[in-house]
């Protein structure tokens, strides 16, 4: 009888996880499960951040705590958007930047929810720092995430932003 119940338990546990890795980072980007698997692709790797997650409780305390990558604002938020962006527009995204406009900047601005108000601020910030967001003509999309969100982080008026990245 123990063991029906712990086989039931495991195989709702595993479907699901597999439920939530249907889409593309269906985990969050918080918790253990999200911390583990960073940067793994794939249905097997959200499935098993999902059954971390869950399995352990940790996303729950995180979210409560602000700890794990979660915060406590009260805004859901993920990087993967930003991330995909980035690295399908590297090289335009390096050349509107260095010349203060473009249609990938503006479309990167409204990735990361730039209100109008900061646009032109977050223009001029981008251009004078693009050699701290684009370390090198190799940069990754990780790296160059880790530049553009120290850059904005330095600015008063877009640090709100950099949360986005």
């Amino acid at each position: 009888m123990i063991m029906r119940k712990t086989v039931v338990a495991v195989s709702l546990t595993i479907v699901s996880g597999l439920a939530l890795a249907a889409g593309e980072n269906n985990v969050g980007s918080c918790g253990w499960g999200s911390k583990l698997f960073d940067g793994q692709s794939g249905i097997f790797p959200q499935a098993l951040a999902g059954i971390t997650n869950g399995t352990f409780g940790n996303q729950t305390f995180a979210v409560s705590t602000g700890s794990s990558g979660c915060t406590q604002d009260g805004t859901v938020k993920s990087g993967w958007q930003t991330a995909a962006f980035i690295d399908g527009n590297k090289e335009k995204l390096a050349r509107d930047m260095s010349r203060g406009s473009g249609e990938s900047l503006d479309s990167l601005a409204a990735v990361l929810g730039v209100e109008e108000k900061d646009r032109a601020r977050f223009v001029q910030v981008t251009r004078d720092n693009l050699a701290i967001i684009f370390p090198s003509s190799t940069a990754t999309t990780d790296e160059i995430r880790t530049g553009l969100r120290a850059v904005l982080n330095t600015d008063r008026d877009l640090a709100a932003y950099s949360a986005r990245v």
